[in-house]
């Protein structure tokens, strides 16, 4: 997968901004940097536009910006010159793709069938827009396209909300989404970048998905782990579950065979991506134990524990 590409599935969703004043790109990417979405699609629906894109790009050479709505390859060089790292369309356009492969620049055209799907693929492109998504039938559209094109994958757009986000994201060929509601235009027009952070800092932990999976607890023997889990039983009825190095009392709490990792043992949280919590925990300032990484099937993390412990607890991610 393009670099670019790559760098966007981990972000994991693409603001659609429709911008009207040049002098809102700052302030806006800005907010989008600090709130944990470091990139932009900029649409080509207003004379601001290129404009927009030169000021964020300036003034944010690490943030990946680029152009949407792009309908003409003068346009997707308008926006490359002013500093858009790759070009997003509604639709596809053979002159406009190759103008792009040819010239090495990202593009993700727009389509919604099959035969769109085979004419990227002609073209060389293996990622495509999936546009407008939910008009199109959304997810369960996507997944009976995908599944004669193996080596396709997605960015849909197009009524791609909160609500729908993690839909989306739970299917392996989606590498990020496209959206609008984090990046309001009535909100960037009366300047209200406050309130476009939160929206921000909510979509990312929206797509994140952290919810407490177990509190372990280390126990100095087999014999205690299985008298406290069954304590738990007796006192709330938890159903106890005898394995390996631990017993669980529901399925809320792990007792130890053992001292394990932390002072007083460990908090597992879920998450609907470890890759990508990794990665906009590190944005966060958070530090991983890199040695404790484990990869699942598909040669993706699925487990890694957080470097620090919190109040005597280690704390690692799962899916």
């Amino acid at each position: 997968m393009n670099p670019i590409l790559e760098e966007l599935s981990k972000i994991g969703i693409v603001p659609v901004i429709k911008i009207d004043d040049a002098k809102d790109a700052v302030p806006l990417a800005k907010a989008l940097l600090d709130r944990g979405l470091p990139c932009a699609e900029v649409t080509f629906r207003t004379a601001a536009a290129k404009d927009a894109i030169a000021a964020m790009s300036k003034a944010f050479p690490e943030m990946l910006v680029g152009a949407g709505t792009v309908l003409t390859t003068e346009q997707a060089d308008a926006a490359v010159a002013a500093g858009a790292k790759f070009i997003v369309s509604p639709g596809l356009n053979p002159d406009v793709v190759r103008h792009c492969v040819e010239r090495n620049i990202p593009i993700v055209p727009g389509i919604n069938n099959p035969t769109g799907i085979e004419q990227a693929l002609s073209l060389g492109l293996t990622t495509v827009k999936f546009f407008p998504a939910e008009p199109s039938g959304g997810v369960k559209m996507i997944k009976a396209m995908a599944a004669p094109y193996g080596n396709v994958t997605f960015m849909p757009t197009g009524g791609v909300s909160a609500e729908n986000l993690s839909q989306y994201l739970s299917f392996p060929k989606i590498i990020a989404c496209g959206g609008s509601w984090m990046v309001p235009s009535d909100k960037i027009a009366a300047g209200d970048f406050a309130g476009i952070e939160r929206l921000v800092r909510e979509a990312v932990d929206t797509m994140l998905d952290f919810k407490l999976l177990h509190i372990g607890v280390n126990c100095k023997s087999e014999a205690d782990a299985d008298g406290a889990a069954a304590k738990l039983r007796d006192i709330f009825s938890f159903e106890t579950d005898k394995r390996a190095i631990s017993s669980f009392a529901g399925v809320g709490f792990e007792f130890m065979n053992s001292v394990g990792r932390g002072t007083m043992g460990h908090v597992a949280v879920k998450t609907s991506s470890v890759e990508r919590a990794v990665y906009h925990l590190t944005r966060r300032g958070v530090r991983f134990d890199e040695s404790t990484a484990r990869l699942g099937k598909d040669g993706k993390l699925e487990f890694i524990y957080l470097a620090d412990e919190i109040e005597g607890f280690a704390y690692h991610l799962t899916k």
